[in-house]
């Protein structure tokens, strides 16, 4: 039975609840506020993938839906080099693309190193919700994709192919990924290699979801993915504590499953932004020097709402919308 003080308590706090139009969710699930969403991804550019994510999640949508929805802008956009249709190609000249996708029951799905569909988001998630298995790789992948509807479409744009027609002329492969080092070692169309959208969601009813897509580092050897499509990696979600994502250079982010371990740190009760940073000192306390010219950021969400990021370099930007509106970070970083 409930003492009077407990029934006082109870009471303002049912009271309040009211008073303010909000719900709040039982103990257990941290102190989540419903209809309080709110959309992350990588770099700055990406508002425009967030304001459509946002069509979905400001209308009471499952953040799984705003991911997916969110991510195909810069998986259709030309302009963007590092991302899908006009993604900068592989060293023969060939587009390939991976994605993966993560959902509030830990079910997920991924494609890699797949050729000609326009949207490789949208095929992973059928490998997430009509298949037993969670990743479809190359001409399999691509069956798959053309056996559920998709059709084959050039990615290679004009401009990616002079980008790689002007790298051949020295074929030189550097993985650096900050535009001052490529300007300054003269690398060829590889000024803008920056790769990735990772996106991350928690929908009004308090779920989270997460997205990634990219057509890998310009100019790869054939055959090469990073961490992108890869769970744990390049993206991760818990629905108990948080979700993670990362873009950069994927083999670093692979040697320490990198997202899994942003989120396996807020479970430790990290904030966000304290988990990332952790997560890049770890990456430099195993590879030291060798990493030092490299880009890698990470951004994290948790189940309260609370967000931040960490990068090894200055430069990595991501955008943020919510109720209180669309905002552009600096992350902070290591170097």
């Amino acid at each position: 039975m409930l003492n009077r003080r407990k029934f006082v308590q109870a009471s303002f706090l049912s009271s309040a609840a009211l008073f303010f139009n909000k719900t709040i969710i039982a103990a257990g699930s941290s102190d989540f506020i419903k209809n309080n969403p709110i959309v992350l991804s990588t770099w700055g550019d990406n508002v425009k993938a967030n304001a459509e994510a946002w069509k979905i999640l400001s209308s009471s949508g499952r953040a799984l839906d705003a991911v997916e929805a969110g991510v195909q802008i810069p998986e259709a956009d030309p302009a963007d080099q590092s991302v899908g249709y006009g993604g900068l190609p592989d060293r023969d000249g060939k587009v390939t693309l991976d994605a993966c996708i993560m959902d509030e029951n830990a079910n997920c799905g991924a494609v890699m190193f797949l050729e000609n569909i326009m949207h490789p988001i949208k095929v992973a998630r059928l490998v997430m919700e009509k298949t037993p298995h969670v990743q479809l790789a190359g001409e399999g992948a691509l069956q798959f994709a053309l056996a559920n509807g998709f059709k084959k479409e050039n990615l290679l744009t004009p401009e990616s192919e002079k980008a790689w027609k002007d790298w051949l002329k020295t074929s030189n492969y550097d993985p650096t990924t900050t535009p001052k080092l490529l300007e300054q070692k003269n690398v060829p169309g590889q000024q803008n290699n920056h790769d990735t959208i990772g996106m991350i969601a928690l929908d009004a009813a308090g779920n989270l979801s997460g997205a990634c897509t990219t057509s890998g580092l310009a100019f790869k050897m054939r055959g090469r993915v990073g961490d992108s499509p890869i769970i744990g990696a390049g993206l991760y979600v818990d629905n108990e504590v948080g979700a993670a994502t990362s873009t950069g250079v994927g083999e670093e982010v692979i040697r320490i499953c990198g997202s899994h371990t942003v989120v396996e740190l807020m479970r430790q009760g990290m904030s966000p932004e304290l988990a990332c940073k952790r997560t890049v000192e770890r990456m430099i306390k195993k590879r030291g020097s060798k990493i030092k010219e490299l880009q890698v950021g990470f951004i994290a969400l948790n189940t309260k709402g609370e967000f931040g990021s960490y990068a090894l370099q200055k430069g990595f930007t991501y955008a943020v919308q919510s109720k209180a509106g669309v905002k552009v970070y600096n992350s902070k970083s290591i170097y």
